[in-house]
């Protein structure tokens, strides 16, 4: 079948998307189709795969995300801001609930981040704590800055599903290595994870700025993930590193956002949702792979904008 994309990213985290309202699709094929054109020795690549669906009537449109390995997450606070921005422009909106696989979020067209940054903020949530809800099988009903014994039970964490599960450990500096490896043991699914979670490092750099590295659930090392950078502001703040209320910036590999948790849980970010390049491919849905390219245009402005809110970052 032949498939037409915008190539995107927020804050880094890129993803083919799918204008899918038209497409009827099975979720078998949803994952072929994610990856093969999400497979980085492909064509095209990307952290996971994007459709931008119908609405319904609590939402004006909705998302699905799809990792690279096919499996389906229940949101993706990055991906969400492009499927924001691809939904605006379908239904000449500014603003629209949208309906995700669990749940819904807010999101709005915010003033530019930086001059030529398309932006957008979302809020979603309410954060839970309810770790049987993951499930996360361990002797507690919630973690907060405590050990998760079968994973390290040395170093302490915060279980929070924003909604999707993420393990988000405040620390001096970042052990990249480390990182990988809790990271892999969580993606084999052991009995006590049976659904996989995203696990983070956070160094606190003040107080309203984060750096956080993230393991992604069916992904690997990121170089950002939306709903990591939201979990760990909320964590930082249950931890008291840093005030609710309070706009952070949360930086990444990829960038940065702006991001503020509140008390009752529910976290806001403000961020880019930058188009690269408009394409089509062919994908094999049998073998799960992309070919026959086809490039039809590629944003050279908004490429140069981002690069430099990155450099800046990055510096």
């Amino acid at each position: 079948m032949r498939l037409r994309f915008i190539k995107c990213h927020g804050s880094g985290n890129d993803f083919p998307l799918i204008d899918a309202r038209a497409l009827d699709l099975s979720d078998a094929q949803w994952g072929q189709v994610a990856r093969a054109l999400a497979d980085r020795a492909g064509p095209v690549g990307g952290d996971g795969l994007l459709a931008l669906t119908a609405g319904d009537d609590t939402a004006a449109f909705g998302m699905r995300m799809f990792n690279s390995d096919g499996s389906e997450a229940e949101t993706c606070l990055n991906g969400l801001r492009c499927v924001a921005r691809a939904g605006f422009e379908a239904l000449g909106l500014d603003r629209a609930t949208v309906r995700l696989k669990t749940s819904r979020a807010a999101v709005a067209r915010a003033p530019d981040l930086a001059p030529g940054v398309w932006t957008v903020t979302e809020t979603a949530g309410p954060a839970s704590l309810a770790v049987a809800d993951w499930p996360l099988r361990v002797a507690a009903e919630r973690i907060v800055a405590a050990p998760v014994p079968p994973l390290d039970p040395d170093r302490a964490f915060t279980a929070v599903a924003i909604p999707n599960p993420h393990l988000v450990s405040v620390v001096d500096r970042i052990d990249e290595a480390e990182l990988v490896r809790l990271g892999t043991i969580c993606e084999a699914a052991p009995d006590w994870l049976p659904r996989r979670a995203n696990v983070s490092f956070v160094e606190v750099r003040g107080p309203d700025r984060l750096f956080v590295r993230t393991f992604e659930r069916g992904v690997g090392l990121t170089d950002s993930c939306g709903s990591a950078m939201a979990a760990s502001t909320y964590a930082a703040c249950l931890d008291g590193h840093i005030a609710f209320g309070r706009e952070v910036t949360v930086l990444n590999k990829g960038g940065l956002v702006r991001a503020r948790a509140e008390h009752d849980a529910m976290v806001t970010l403000s961020g880019n949702a930058t188009w690269e390049w408009e394409g089509e491919a062919t994908v094999d849905l049998d073998h799960a792979r992309a070919g026959d390219l086809a490039v039809l245009r590629h944003m050279d402005t908004e490429i140069a904008a981002w690069a430099a809110v990155a450099d800046a970052a990055a510096r």
